[in-house]
């Protein structure tokens, strides 16, 4: 079966459509070095086949290494860790979103829209690189993350702007 894989960006803040707040929902910036931080990117990702959810330790820490732009935040509910939202900054001004999504626990709770939000916000506030300013916000997903996740992004104000196919 295919693979299909939705590239969406987001080129001014004020496209941002926010979910419905959580009062209690935060993200919280980790280092990325942490096993806990590792570890909680594979419990998001492993339903969903990610990369992330298969890393060694030792892979793991020699991505963190190679990206060190790249930022780390918890998504937390009262304290508690709920999720997870990584962004890297680029040279060109474009920040990404790694990774974003919940721990399946708390799948289907409400969450996912004010957590998106929070996490587009923060993609906004990081600083360019190379660039006087952040000048666009983008992801890709696929077809074997949660189902409700395009749609989420969409909600959000995220764009599709390239579509693939790729054979599994």
């Amino acid at each position: 079966m295919a693979k299909v894989v939705t590239y969406l960006e987001m080129n001014d803040p004020t496209d941002l459509r926010p979910g419905k707040v959580v009062p209690e929902l935060l993200l919280r910036r980790v280092d990325g070095g942490l096993p806990l931080v590792r570890a909680t990117n594979a419990q998001v990702g492993a339903p969903y086949g990610w990369r992330s959810a298969s890393r060694t330790d030792e892979e793991w820490q020699e991505l963190v290494r190679c990206r060190p732009l790249r930022q780390y935040w918890f998504i937390t509910l009262e304290d508690e860790t709920v999720g997870v939202a990584n962004l890297e900054p680029q040279s060109d001004g474009d920040v990404e979103i790694t990774a974003f999504g919940l721990l399946p626990e708390y799948v289907g709770r409400g969450l996912g829209g004010h957590a998106l939000t929070l996490t587009i916000r923060q993609a906004w506030g990081s600083e360019a690189v190379e660039s006087p300013a952040v000048r666009r916000v983008w992801l890709h997903t696929c077809s074997l993350d949660h189902p409700n996740a395009l749609r989420n992004y969409q909600r959000r104000g995220l764009t599709v702007y390239r579509t693939e196919v790729e054979a599994e």
